[in-house]
């Protein structure tokens, strides 16, 4: 494929780098292969003089922008300082050579007096539903939906949501690194946090926030105390005290996302305890084809993004309340590795790849380009096969 974008890329994320591996590392990743990347993450209150940008190159080609601001600066203050030190980012660059790319509405608050060669809009999540939410949230989505050239949502239910707000918005589900989590197929060593827990084990990996299903856990762990339940992942956004606690369920913390196939291969099966609620509405967990990629049976509450297609296509089980998700948890437990089960994933996921993901957005992205700048040659910057 012959990459034709011929600018450099500034992210807006309102997550950070080394937080969680998921969908904004994975792109912004491949993107530096091809361009440079400037991923702006929200500011840092902890500088004692000047507001100032801190920069780390990550990767060749792909550098973490962290505005460090005084402490006990208002909302207000924050966005003119970030702002300010914008204008300075681009004292030495033009800014017509850009591409802004957002994962944040917040963003537009600091950076709509620029103007880039181009707009995308990642519309990841539905931020708005999600717990301590910017009250402005909507209303600057409203606007940057208005100046984006192209957006992408997270998921079939995101678009549905949002398929009449913009003219040129495609559905892309997150995807996989196939390689990295088939890895756990095979009986790799455990950890020695998790090796050291005997018997059943049921595992989620993922951030622990407002959308785990805390009574769900709670209950598993009761009525089945012979099944160990391993908890991987930060706790955001609700008191660590209020979390269900048992000798059966084990909270492991942040791991690496190197380390997880590792922590998969000794799962017997996956999870995704979510509530149904504002913030769950319109997710499309990655975790889901994660899991399957490693090979590991899931049992997931009715998110509508794994009852369709994961659960329509018998690769899910899906558990709708305390009893059938129990329920579905003894089920993929006696049908221990079925091959039948693991050709039908593999076929389900032969053509979901963050590389394909990736191809396809800059596929959308080269014909914006082309459009509003006939004479661009199909050279690129780099070549990508």
């Amino acid at each position: 494929m012959t990459i034709n974008l011929q600018k450099d890329l500034l992210c807006f994320s309102h997550l950070r780098w080394d937080f969680v591996f998921q969908r904004p590392q994975h792109l912004m990743t491949r993107f530096a292969q091809i361009t440079n990347v400037y991923f702006l993450e929200e500011p840092v209150f902890d500088c004692p003089g000047e507001p100032c940008l801190q920069q780390e190159e990550k990767q060749p080609g792909l550098f973490v922008c962290v505005p460090h601001l005084p402490a006990g600066s208002s909302d207000e203050e924050a966005t003119d300082m970030i702002r300010t030190i914008l204008e300075s980012f681009f004292a030495t660059r033009d800014c017509s050579n850009f591409i802004f790319w957002y994962y944040t509405p917040m963003a537009l608050q600091f950076s709509s007096t620029f103007a880039p060669a181009m707009t995308v809009y990642d519309c990841m999540d539905e931020l708005s539903g999600f717990k301590f939410a910017p009250a402005r949230i909507k209303h600057l989505e409203q606007q940057l939906l208005e100046r984006a050239d192209l957006v992408f949502t997270g998921g079939a239910s995101l678009y549905e949501a949002k398929k009449s707000s913009h003219h040129n918005i495609h559905p892309f589900p997150s995807s996989i690194d196939k390689m990295h989590f088939g890895a756990a197929r095979k009986l790799l060593a455990e950890p020695e946090d998790q090796a050291a827990i005997a018997g059943i084990k049921l595992g989620f990996c993922g951030v622990i926030d407002e959308r785990f299903d805390q009574e769900l856990v709670r209950k598993i762990a009761l009525r089945r105390p012979d099944w160990q339940i391993v908890l991987i992942g930060p706790v955001v956004k609700i008191d660590p005290a209020d979390l269900p606690q048992a000798a059966n369920i084990h909270y492991m913390g942040p791991r690496s996302y190197q380390l997880l196939p590792s922590y998969l291969s000794g799962w017997d099966v996956a999870l995704i305890p979510f509530l149904l609620n504002d913030s769950t509405r319109f997710i499309s967990p990655t975790k889901t084809p994660e899991y399957l990629a490693a090979g590991k049976p899931v049992v997931s509450s009715a998110i509508r993004d794994v009852v369709s297609p994961y659960g329509e296509m018998g690769l899910v089980s899906i558990g709708r309340n305390t009893e059938t998700f129990i329920a579905s948890i003894e089920s993929e437990l006696a049908k221990s590795a079925d091959p039948a089960w693991l050709l039908a994933v593999d076929e389900f996921l032969s053509d979901k790849s963050w590389e394909h993901t990736f191809s396809a957005m800059v596929r959308l992205m080269s014909a914006i380009r082309e459009k509003k700048d006939p004479v661009v040659l199909a050279s690129g910057l780099k070549n990508a096969s």
